[in-house]
């Protein structure tokens, strides 16, 4: 089993987990190591579910923080063993978002008197759809491990907040023909032909740009794939088109569908996944705390992250972490290794 060492600089503890492979499905390994480390220092108690680890001080302190991120990265992209360059770290899972666990890690480690009770959650399968996300089923198997007066996501913002999140709606839209030889194509209907009008719509779509909290979000409907074809001399019955629907967090699942629903109007639509969104909660006095803490601008979350997990449970949470996330599954994946530290002075200052 890897060792993490929890003495070294949060650099140094990044590239540590980058070198600990960990897709999805296949966390073990990490988790063990996070758990060893976590294990070994007597001021936490440490609580395992699958391949997601809790690590908790009990101080009786007025106020817990729960700061949460996800173990699991996408697959590889000949983007392993990490490499430090010019202050860069490079490696899949550096930006997204090992450089946020190292920063967990790290204040795991070193408050040990924190001003406020703590909550870490390194989680499983949050890369993959929500029905594996590890931190959703904790909040089903042990939702007392998850509350809190405030919660921050380590997911990638350029070490500034991020509030919030959009929703995330994925639709499978099927157009029906039927089958023929290609010689004689006018005897069938050629189901991929008919999506042409799906495409048009697509192309046409103006988004919405609402205002929350003083936040400007933009919503997003996109084909991310399509499906079809049975052989090189035959005309096709079936045609998918998936299609992604990004959503402001002011409208709820149900809004999202019927609005979905509505613009294509006529065709056979399959909801395949769905996670609301969250409201940026900056009204919320412990987010609002935290927020001046840290000074500078907060932007709006575009992505769906796990906040949304917490927001659902009555927890205000916002996203706060090292790395840029364009570059989140990207083959140059990279953190600056100034974000990683700002983030972990960020943190110690405000909860030592």
């Amino acid at each position: 089993m890897p060792h993490l060492d929890l003495s070294a600089d949060v650099v140094t503890l990044t590239r540590q987990l980058v070198d600990i492979p960990s897709v999805s499905h296949e966390e073990q390994e990490i988790a063990d190591a996070v758990e060893a480390a976590l294990t070994a220092l007597p001021h936490l108690t440490v609580t395992r579910r699958g391949h997601t680890v809790v690590a908790r001080t009990d101080l009786g302190r007025d106020e817990r923080v729960v700061i949460a991120g996800h173990l699991d990265t996408v697959p590889r992209n000949d983007n392993l063993p990490g490499r430090l360059e010019d202050g860069v770290l490079h490696g899949l899972g550096s930006c997204d978002m090992k450089g946020g666990d190292a920063v967990m890690l790290k204040l795991a480690a070193d408050l040990t008197e924190p001003n406020r009770d703590l909550t870490f959650i390194f989680y499983e399968a949050e890369e993959v759809d929500s029905v594996h996300n590890g931190l959703r089923k904790l909040t089903e198997s042990d939702p007392d491990l998850v509350q809190g007066d405030f919660a921050i996501l380590m997911e990638p913002s350029n070490a500034a907040v991020e509030a919030g999140c959009q929703g995330t709606m994925r639709v499978d839209l099927r157009t029906t023909g039927e089958r023929a030889h290609s010689a004689r194509s006018w005897k069938g209907v050629n189901a991929i032909h008919l999506v042409a009008p799906v495409l048009a719509r697509l192309d046409a779509y103006v988004a919405r740009q609402p205002v929350i909290d003083g936040l400007t979000y933009h919503e997003g409907l996109n084909a991310t794939g399509i499906r079809g074809g049975v052989a090189g001399n035959v005309v096709p019955d079936e045609c998918v088109v998936e299609i992604n629907f990004r959503f402001a967090p002011d409208r709820s699942e149900a809004d999202a569908e019927a609005f979905v629903r509505d613009y294509f109007e006529g065709y056979d639509l399959t909801v395949t996944d769905m996670a609301a969104g969250a409201m940026p909660g900056l009204d919320r006095p412990a987010a609002r705390a935290f927020v001046d803490a840290v000074g500078g601008d907060v932007a709006p979350k575009f992505g769906w992250t796990d906040v949304a997990q917490f927001t659902r449970l009555g927890v205000p949470a916002v996203n706060f972490g090292p790395g840029d996330p364009m570059f989140a599954h990207k083959q140059d994946e990279h953190v600056p290794a100034e974000h990683v530290e700002r983030c972990e002075r960020i943190l110690k200052e405000w909860l030592a």
